[in-house]
Protein backbone atom coordinates (compact mmCIF):
# COMPACT_ATOMS: atom_id res chain seq x y z
CA UNK A 1 0.00 0.00 0.00
CA UNK A 2 1.56 3.32 -1.02
CA UNK A 3 2.21 5.96 1.57
CA UNK A 4 3.14 9.59 1.87
CA UNK A 5 4.35 12.11 4.41
CA UNK A 6 4.04 15.85 3.94
CA UNK A 7 6.19 18.42 5.66
CA UNK A 8 8.10 21.62 5.05
CA UNK A 9 11.55 23.15 5.28
CA UNK A 10 11.82 24.77 8.72
CA UNK A 11 15.44 25.91 8.75
CA UNK A 12 18.66 25.99 6.77
CA UNK A 13 21.98 24.84 8.25
CA UNK A 14 25.21 26.80 8.00
CA UNK A 15 26.24 24.40 5.18
CA UNK A 16 23.02 25.16 3.29
CA UNK A 17 21.20 21.89 4.06
CA UNK A 18 17.42 22.10 4.17
CA UNK A 19 16.10 20.89 7.53
CA UNK A 20 12.50 19.66 7.45
CA UNK A 21 9.90 19.16 10.15
CA UNK A 22 9.71 15.44 9.27
CA UNK A 23 11.03 13.54 12.30
CA UNK A 24 12.83 10.23 12.50
CA UNK A 25 9.76 8.81 14.26
CA UNK A 26 7.55 9.74 11.30
CA UNK A 27 9.91 7.81 9.02
CA UNK A 28 9.57 4.55 10.97
CA UNK A 29 8.48 1.93 8.48
CA UNK A 30 9.35 4.04 5.42
CA UNK A 31 11.65 2.04 3.11
CA UNK A 32 15.20 3.37 2.71
CA UNK A 33 15.43 2.07 -0.85
CA UNK A 34 15.00 3.83 -4.18
CA UNK A 35 11.25 3.13 -4.05
CA UNK A 36 10.99 6.25 -1.86
CA UNK A 37 10.82 9.62 -3.63
CA UNK A 38 11.41 12.92 -1.82
CA UNK A 39 10.25 16.09 -3.55
CA UNK A 40 10.89 19.72 -2.59
CA UNK A 41 9.83 22.47 -4.97
CA UNK A 42 10.41 20.90 -8.42
CA UNK A 43 13.49 18.97 -7.21
CA UNK A 44 13.34 15.25 -6.47
CA UNK A 45 15.65 12.58 -5.07
CA UNK A 46 15.17 8.93 -4.18
CA UNK A 47 16.03 7.02 -1.03
CA UNK A 48 16.85 8.14 2.48
CA UNK A 49 20.57 7.91 3.14
CA UNK A 50 22.62 7.60 6.32
CA UNK A 51 24.25 10.81 7.55
CA UNK A 52 27.66 9.26 6.85
CA UNK A 53 26.81 8.45 3.21
CA UNK A 54 29.48 8.22 0.53
CA UNK A 55 27.57 9.86 -2.31
CA UNK A 56 29.65 11.90 -4.80
CA UNK A 57 29.87 15.70 -4.94
CA UNK A 58 26.81 17.54 -6.28
CA UNK A 59 24.41 14.66 -5.49
CA UNK A 60 20.99 15.83 -4.23
CA UNK A 61 19.97 13.55 -1.38
CA UNK A 62 17.86 13.13 1.74
CA UNK A 63 19.24 11.91 5.06
CA UNK A 64 18.43 11.86 8.75
CA UNK A 65 20.30 14.76 10.29
CA UNK A 66 21.88 14.92 13.74
CA UNK A 67 18.80 16.74 15.02
CA UNK A 68 16.61 13.70 14.31
CA UNK A 69 14.86 15.33 11.35
CA UNK A 70 15.04 14.69 7.62
CA UNK A 71 17.46 16.98 5.79
CA UNK A 72 17.90 17.62 2.07
CA UNK A 73 21.38 18.41 0.83
CA UNK A 74 23.60 18.67 -2.20
CA UNK A 75 26.93 17.06 -1.36
CA UNK A 76 29.69 19.65 -1.17
CA UNK A 77 27.57 22.75 -1.87
CA UNK A 78 24.68 24.70 -0.39
CA UNK A 79 21.35 23.14 -1.42
CA UNK A 80 19.59 26.36 -0.43
CA UNK A 81 21.78 28.48 -2.72
CA UNK A 82 21.92 26.01 -5.63
CA UNK A 83 18.18 25.29 -5.68
CA UNK A 84 16.85 28.60 -4.40
CA UNK A 85 14.80 26.85 -1.70
CA UNK A 86 13.97 28.75 1.46
CA UNK A 87 12.16 28.08 4.73
CA UNK A 88 8.48 27.25 4.30
CA UNK A 89 8.87 25.25 1.07
CA UNK A 90 6.81 22.06 1.10
CA UNK A 91 8.38 18.58 1.15
CA UNK A 92 6.63 15.40 0.04
CA UNK A 93 7.80 11.85 0.64
CA UNK A 94 6.05 9.11 -1.36
CA UNK A 95 6.54 5.36 -1.53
Amino acid sequence: MPGKIEGKVVSITEEGNLVTDISEEQLTGVPRSDQVAIRCDEHETVGIHAADHSEPEFTFLAFLGPSGFLELAIVGVSASDMLGIREGESVLIKW
